[in-house]
């Protein structure tokens, strides 16, 4: 809202936004902390005269909060709050019709890649995969029915990193949206509409949230005739997270910015334990200066975040050996926690994609490195490494 001084990127920081943004102190009791609002339905002064609340599906105090922190952090004018991030990018995608074509990634995320080739092909959007670390491959698949180019940088689960720019520009001169999925980089470290983006989503039962107890997603964009047809999707579909759940995610977001220094920090100590083990045989991180991305990363991303992905000697059989053997890093899907996660995603996450352009390596392993005491998850790994 326009009276929230602290949703200014101009006047406040990252850290203070994240606190302050949206989160008014509580004008019936001066409480610090965002009430949740348990309300399903607003009292109105009458027919059709409220305060901006009559329904919780439609508007709710708690949600509204927690949009407009995370629109400040991102640079948007406007949020959207979900249930979930695929309820955000199936809300999203909804605002095409039959005939239009989407372009994405070649190695997007597995529920991206279910969405768009399970749900919304069969009722006619059409679709295709195209190399983006390269605008000329981009150019080449783009269609005059293209109508949204979808990003993630860096990728899931192979970390590749995006230009955004270079890619926004080409989708502009075709006519289509540029849509990033921001989950892995997070609005601390990366700010896509800031390089020319129309539109960002999140699944924040990832960084955002922060601690493996909340399930959500968001949208964030400057385009106001987008936004209030999303607003419109977002009440007649219903998607939306409880009123506990946008307080969870809200909370996640006041410790974001320093939870992601220590999973950027713990993240370059197990790279450096895997480029050392001759049981690894390449390592997938963008701080890597040999990461075909790094040049870009370095660039767009202020460091490089907290997912390792890496293969090991010995294919799918050691791979899935490895993920059994830890004990510190927990064998679970999901990222972005305070607690170190170990998958192997083309059994887990990205099972999907088997037999597709999009399928991922079979000795592959990804690690979410949380913020534990990084010599803990160091002596671990390098014991399952050592058992390979």
């Amino acid at each position: 809202m326009a009276d929230d001084i602290f949703a200014d990127a101009n006047v406040f920081g990252f850290e203070t936004r994240a606190i302050r943004a949206g989160q008014r102190h509580d004008a019936s009791s001066g409480a610090v902390v965002t009430p949740i609002s348990l309300a399903t339905t607003f009292v109105q002064e009458e027919p059709g005269v409220h305060r901006g609340y009559e329904y919780s599906r439609t508007n709710n105090p708690t949600r509204q909060a927690l949009q407009e922190c995370l629109a400040s952090l991102e640079g948007a004018a406007h949020g959207l709050a979900f249930a979930s991030g695929m309820s955000a990018e199936d809300t999203l995608l909804r605002t095409l019709s039959p005939g239009d074509h989407i372009v994405l990634g070649n190695d997007a995320y597995g529920g991206t890649f279910r969405l768009i080739s399970a749900i919304l092909a069969p009722a006619g959007i059409e679709w295709s995969a195209a190399d983006l670390t390269d605008p000329n491959e981009l150019r080449a698949a783009m269609r005059p029915e293209t109508k949204v180019v979808w990003i993630e940088t860096p990728t899931n689960p192979l970390l590749t990193v995006v230009d955004i720019a270079a890619i926004a520009e080409v989708a502009h001169d075709g006519g289509a949206k540029l849509v990033v999925d921001n989950t892995f980089a997070t609005p601390y470290l990366q700010q896509p509409l800031s390089h020319g983006a129309d539109v960002v989503v999140h699944s924040t039962t990832k960084y955002c949230g922060g601690h493996s107890d909340v399930v959500g997603g968001f949208v964030a964009t400057n385009d106001t005739e987008l936004a209030d047809r999303l607003a419109y999707l977002q009440n007649a579909i219903g998607a939306v997270g409880s009123p506990f759940d946008n307080y969870l995610t809200l909370r996640g977001l006041k410790t974001l910015a320093v939870r992601m220094d220590r999973h950027c920090e713990n993240a370059r100590a197990i790279v450096d334990l895997l480029l050392g083990n001759d049981k690894v045989t390449h390592v997938l991180y963008p701080g890597l200066a040999d990461h075909r991305g790094h040049e870009v990363a370095s660039r767009q991303m202020s460091d490089f975040g907290g997912m390792v992905s890496f293969r090991v000697r010995g294919g799918v059989e050691a791979a899935m050996r490895l993920t059994t053997t830890t004990q510190v890093f927990s064998l679970a899907e999901s990222l972005g926690a305070v607690e170190s996660l170990i998958e192997h995603p083309g059994v887990m996450t990205h099972a999907s994609a088997a037999g597709s352009e999009l399928e991922v390596p079979a000795d592959l392993v990804r690690l979410s490195v949380g913020i534990e005491s990084a010599q803990d998850l160091l002596d671990d790994l390098g014991q399952a490494l050592e058992r390979l």
